[in-house]
């Protein structure tokens, strides 16, 4: 029998439940019937940041609070639970604006700070609700307020200037900066040019394997959040990156054993990283729009914005994003049919025949 080579999304299911156990691990008996509570309705990812942010929430307690001073985190319980006040929850968001963690400051700005109140009010609610404690302290505090930010994305002239970088950027390196640039520079191109023409996700991009290209079609077959699968459609600019790549590059490299279907792969001949494309992104942009910090999510955001612009389909630009709520209802979601969605592939741009 051959070897069972696992899916990315397999492989990351396995990792981020053995990660979750070994925080859980460090955290009071009682919180796993939260998090087994939870399981069903949230991604393994959002479990292992509520973990964390719950589990900094016992240490505040614990380094700040007299009456825990001689505790571990492991001798908490419910009923200590009980006795935190909304005073007490007050001092715990100010103290997240800056506290320190194995010898490094932590910092949160409203983004961390709501993120933070939203985990510990589920995980009061939790216990609130099914009346293992009698008071919920975290209902008398407001949420920490959020400001609108200003949207970042590229310019559609931007968008050609990056690709048209990526192109030609080696005629100015020299020496070993030129061979690392050379040796990926079709993978480069076409990750770039993936995410540009399609709008998927950089976790979706690096989980694609081979199989998951169809050609025939111009599709390609992404894992969305849930789990749930989708054939998103590219037009030819998507198509020559990836054939360009695939034919070459890709084609003539030996994976590493466990990697033979990753269609990305990084200079270990591994299944490339969400890390080594953010930072590959980093890279080129600063080049191209050094006042603008361009990450996957505003390629993402880009290819949104443009799909918006031309078709004035706010559902089609939902549904090819994968959107689950976007001030509509799913329903909106499944009236898009097959047909419309590939007017996505060919609809946007990415530079001037």
């Amino acid at each position: 029998m051959g070897k069972d080579i696992k899916t990315y999304q397999e492989q990351i299911y396995i990792d981020n439940t053995l990660r979750l156990r070994d925080i859980l691990n460090t955290m009071p008996p009682f919180v796993r019937d939260y998090f087994r509570a939870i399981e069903p309705t949230t991604s393994a990812r959002t479990r292992i940041s509520y973990a964390y942010d719950i589990r900094v929430f016992f240490r505040f307690l614990l380094e700040n609070n007299p009456v825990y001073k001689n505790h571990t985190m492991d001798m908490l319980t419910l009923q200590d639970l009980e006795r935190v006040d909304p005073v007490d929850i007050e001092e715990y968001l100010e103290y997240l604006k800056v506290y320190q963690s194995q010898d490094k400051h932590i910092t949160n700005k409203e983004q961390g700070l709501s993120r933070k109140m939203s985990a510990l009010r589920s995980f009061y609610g939790y216990y609130f609700k099914r009346q293992a404690i009698q008071k919920n302290p975290t209902l008398f505090v407001d949420m920490p307020k959020m400001h609108d930010k200003a949207i970042i994305r590229l310019d559609i002239d931007e968008v050609a200037l990056l690709l048209d970088y990526v192109e030609e950027c080696g005629n100015k390196l020299t020496g070993q900066r030129k061979v690392y640039y050379e040796k990926n520079k079709s993978r480069d191109l076409a990750i770039l040019t993936l995410l540009l023409g399609t709008g998927i996700r950089v976790s979706e991009c690096v989980g694609l394997d081979l199989k998951d290209v169809d050609f025939k079609n111009n599709g390609i077959k992404v894992t969305r959040k849930g789990g749930s699968e989708m054939i998103v459609y590219f037009g030819e600019e998507v198509r020559k990156a990836l054939e360009n790549y695939m034919e070459g590059d890709r084609a003539s490299t030996t994976p590493l054993p466990d990697h033979e279907n990753a269609l990305f792969l990084s200079t270990q001949r591994k299944r490339i990283g969400i890390q080594a494309v953010e930072n590959m992104v980093k890279k080129y942009s600063k080049e191209v729009t050094p006042n603008k910090k361009i990450t996957p999510h505003k390629l993402r955001s880009t290819y949104g914005t443009n799909l918006y612009k031309e078709t004035g389909d706010i559902y089609l630009v939902a549904d090819v994003l994968g959107h689950k709520d976007v001030n509509t209802t799913k329903k909106h979601y499944a009236a898009i049919d097959d047909a419309r969605r590939r007017q996505a592939a060919t609809a946007v741009k990415l530079r001037e025949s």
